[in-house]
């Protein structure tokens, strides 16, 4: 699994990279975001953005680093 530390990143640009990523994956895969806050504000952009194709689990929740495992939902048959 593909981790996506973004840290050290711009935080103007974090969200782009992120959904980058995301559109990236392949049906059922999945990438590990590192981060230095709660990246709840991202999940309420992927429900808005992105409803029904992806996954959402916290591996770990602060308080310095949250790893949370974004997944590309396998598509309804």
């Amino acid at each position: 699994m593909q981790t996506l530390d973004v840290r050290t990143i711009a935080p103007r640009e974090r969200h782009p990279l992120i959904f980058a990523t995301f559109d990236a994956l392949g049906s059922g895969e999945a990438f590990l975001l590192v981060n230095d806050h709660d990246p709840k504000p991202l999940y309420y952009q992927f429900s808005a953005e992105r409803q029904g194709q992806f996954s959402w689990e916290y591996l770990e929740q602060g308080p310095e680093t949250w790893r949370v495992r974004v997944g590309k939902s396998a598509p309804a048959t």
